[in-house]
């Protein structure tokens, strides 16, 4: 049985490995569907495209938006996009203005905790790609203030911490919008992190975005609990979304993801949702 991930990262946002490298571990791993999701970046999509025909890998150009929700972070997945999309291509450089403007500002922050650390060193870090918190977070790692980028997310650059900048972001209306003109397919990432958590409240939300065009939910990561799943999955039969599952793979700089393995205990996507998927996903592929 090949394995599915629909959503996974490579160095042209946050991730660690390049994305000819991601494929081709998705190939040792098993893993025969596979969407590069990188954060408000596509820069990856052409390589792991190369790379996925060459090893008998099908790779779904994707993307991660972060868009605004109540004054915190929502994330959309967008798979099947038009990398090319004049659209989109206007959209991902608004974000990465955002992501400038605020890169500055994390560095300040970090000063003056007492924290000697430079932009140069975190551009350095981040080499040609989208400089993001985890790139912080590996200078932190370097340095010897933090042991690892779990760690500095949690003293330093989570949300509500000292080194915390908030950046301008989409509506999450504006962003499900911005992927359906690209042709993409539009689906609420790991919905564990929302404020909204109670089935009572995450109906309303759900239904909100399905009339804006959302059409799936990650009801399958592996940072959801079985309870966790069987809500999400009620709620996207409730509201006639789709139901999607991904791994949030980011390589050495999050080792508790691994590579095709989806559910709490590591297992990949159940056979029947992988199907279902590709019954769904599959046509867009051709």
């Amino acid at each position: 049985m090949k394995k599915m991930d629909l959503h996974t990262h490579s160095t042209a946002s946050d991730g660690s490995l390049t994305p000819r490298e991601l494929v081709a571990l998705a190939k040792r791993e098993g893993v025969g569907l596979m969407a590069l999701t990188d954060h408000d970046t596509v820069d990856g999509v052409a390589e792991a495209r190369e790379a996925g025909e060459e090893l008998g890998v099908q790779v779904l150009a994707g993307v991660e938006l972060s868009v605004d929700h109540e004054h915190r972070e929502m994330h959309l997945l967008g798979y099947h996009i038009d990398p090319g999309h004049p659209a989109l291509q206007e959209g991902l450089r608004r974000l990465i203005h955002y992501r400038e403007e605020r890169n500055p500002k994390i560095i300040e922050r970090l000063r003056s905790l007492r924290i000697p650390i430079t932009m140069e060193e975190v551009t350095q870090e981040a080499g040609s790609t989208v400089i993001g918190r985890p790139h912080f977070g590996r200078v932190l790692v370097k340095k010897g203030v933090v042991a690892s980028v779990d760690e500095a997310f949690a003293q330093y650059l989570g949300s509500g911490k000292p080194a915390y900048v908030p950046k301008e972001r989409l509506l999450p209306e504006e962003g499900i919008a911005l992927l359906r003109r690209a042709g993409g397919i539009p689906v609420l990432a790991h919905p564990i992190f929302l404020a909204e958590q109670s089935y009572s409240e995450l109906l309303p939300l759900l239904q909100r975005l399905k009339a804006a065009g959302l059409m799936g939910i990650e009801a399958y990561y592996p940072e959801h609990s079985i309870h966790d799943i069987r809500k999400f999955v009620r709620l996207a039969e409730e509201t006639g979304l789709y139901v999607t599952g991904g791994s949030d793979f980011h390589g050495s700089g999050k080792p508790s993801a691994r590579l095709g393995r989806i559910l709490p205990d590591g297992g990949p996507l159940p056979e029947e949702v992988r199907k279902r998927i590709e019954e769904w996903i599959g046509p867009c592929m051709n």
